[in-house]
């Protein structure tokens, strides 16, 4: 296994410059994919445990002044970020309505301008779970035809040689060879790109299920809250 290893690395390392080239840019690539890759990771884990922390901390606050003094300091979490648009505009449009003595026409007004910062919120939470995401899925599409390009140019190159008549099929199957090896390497770099850009986009997609359904609760608790 040792040696096969060292052979590939070995035609990698006696590749022809095209082919050179594409094998950098794929590597590079796949470095990028797998960065992208542990970040997001590294976020997605860290938003489940702050979504958690702010719904057990919603779950058990009396007010949402209370709750609102709570999570101003706890670290990015989509609920938390659409609490704190809601919230603030909830008070903006409160004390408009009070100071014109009209704070019976909130629900029938209010209640849209409050739904539009709530969806603020979650816009700009996406903006941060979706970062990011567009490059990895670029990689998953490109790698592949760019691991093709090198591959066949290096069949070409090889098949040139051969047909001057000045060489054998021993003496171009090195260059094959390398050739196919771009191919590997764009698969390698694709292949994890595409994947895990798929597991990110169900998991954003959930957030957002979540996010709507949090979006409606909130609505819920102020409209009661009105009704008092």
């Amino acid at each position: 296994m040792g040696v096969d290893k060292i052979n590939i690395f070995q035609i990698m390392l006696e590749a022809g410059i095209v082919v050179k080239v594409v094998l950098i840019v794929l590597i590079i690539s796949s470095i990028i994919s797998w960065a992208i890759i542990l970040r997001k990771k590294k976020l997605f884990k860290s938003v489940e445990k702050c979504n958690k922390t702010f719904m057990d901390l919603y779950v058990h606050s009396t007010n949402l002044k209370e709750l609102m003094q709570k999570v101003e300091t706890l670290p990015f979490s989509p609920f938390q970020n659409m609490f704190i648009e809601g919230y603030q505009e909830l008070i903006k449009i409160r004390e408009a309505f009070e100071e014109k003595g009209i704070r019976s026409h909130f629900q029938s007004f209010g209640m849209g301008v409050l739904e539009r910062a709530l969806k603020k919120g979650a816009n700009s939470a996406n903006n941060k779970l979706n970062h990011f995401l567009s490059p990895l899925a670029s990689i998953g599409s490109i790698a592949p035809f760019v691991g093709l390009f090198g591959t066949v140019w290096g069949i070409i190159d090889s098949f040139t040689g051969l047909a001057s008549g000045g060489a054998t099929i021993e003496a171009v199957a090195p260059g094959i060879a390398e050739a196919l090896v771009a191919t590997a390497i764009g698969l390698a770099a694709a292949i994890p790109a595409v994947l895990f850009y798929n597991y990110f986009l169900n998991y954003v997609s959930k957030i957002n299920n979540d996010m709507d359904s949090f979006g409606q609760e909130f609505l819920n608790v102020v409209e009661r809250s009105l009704r008092e």
